[in-house]
């Protein structure tokens, strides 16, 4: 009998620079529902998470920023985020939501950025993984929308799967003047242990330069109780040899995260995939790009 997988111990953060954690959530299910976490296995998250339940855990990782993303389609969450970042210290940016295909997006994006901690408004997302066409990203209204995204100097993160992937591409060639960010590597298939077609399609991204990559929510992706850092490692070293560091940013998709792994299992074993980059590099994969990129 083979030696059951073990993950890697968690270190102690080293003295370089703080790190930037790209990708985060909270909720509070007695304000709004969270409608996706349903059922026994998704049990462990379904209960309220905040920026304190967050901040010892990021702090202990070495981590002195964040960017907080949205969880819902509803317009209220966005300014709720804001509030959140306008006091705290820890998160650095929000990414909202708001209808892309609304005539008055303009607006409404001009709107949220006067709103108390609209300064730290950074990007937009919507949940295209939801939408059952594969090319919704294409739709005129939806390319108007991003066009006022890109507008109003706001980048927009892609939560898209395998199959929408190509989709992603073709509206990164159409503007070029938006900065789009692919959360979650794409959601390749870590289970099952496949590359194809999700390699490819990351390569065909990575090949616009207005294309970015989070390193964010593999574990989730792969057999919660048995992943390892090799379990891992593959689908790192596509992106990473697709995008190279300098559009690669961290995040940790807390507290999805903690269906699989703890904040700083998360932590590191990003630091353990990334190892044998430079110096120069693993500042940009650990901040730099997030920094960059969102403006923070």
């Amino acid at each position: 009998m083979s030696a059951a997988p073990t993950r890697p111990t968690p270190r102690r953060p080293t003295a370089s620079a703080p790190v930037v954690d790209a990708h985060h959530h909270v909720w509070d299910l007695s304000v709004r529902d969270q409608d996706w976490i349903t059922g026994p296995a998704m049990a462990p998250i379904r209960r309220n998470f905040g920026v304190a339940d967050l901040a010892p855990e990021a702090h202990a990782a070495g981590v002195g920023a964040t960017v907080l993303v949205q969880t819902v389609t509803v317009p209220e969450e966005t300014p709720e985020f804001l509030a959140l970042a306008d006091a705290s210290e820890l998160i650095a940016g929000v990414v909202g939501w708001t209808d892309l295909t609304a005539p008055d997006i303009a607006d409404t994006l001009a709107a949220l950025r006067e709103l108390p901690g609209g300064d730290k408004l950074v990007g937009i997302r919507h949940q295209v993984q939801g939408e059952p066409d594969p090319e919704w990203l294409l739709r005129r209204d939806v390319t108007r929308g991003l066009a006022a995204v890109a507008a109003a100097g706001l980048a927009y993160d892609l939560v898209v799967l395998p199959h929408q992937l190509p989709a992603a591409t073709a509206v990164t060639a159409l503007l070029p003047q938006l900065t789009f960010v692919l959360d979650h590597l794409g959601k390749p298939p870590v289970a099952s242990g496949g590359l194809e077609p999700w390699a490819g399609h990351i390569r065909a991204l990575a090949a616009r330069p207005n294309a970015v990559c989070k390193v964010s929510g593999m574990v989730t992706e792969a057999e919660w109780d048995s992943w390892t850092a090799d379990t891992l490692r593959p689908y790192t070293e596509t992106v990473l040899d697709a995008f190279g560091s300098a559009r690669l940013m961290f995040g940790s998709d807390w507290p999805v995260c903690r269906l699989a792994a703890s904040y700083a299992e998360v932590v590191d074993v990003t630091r353990t995939l990334t190892a044998e980059l430079s110096g120069n590099e693993r500042r940009a994969v650990f901040g730099g790009t997030a920094t960059a990129v969102y403006g923070l």
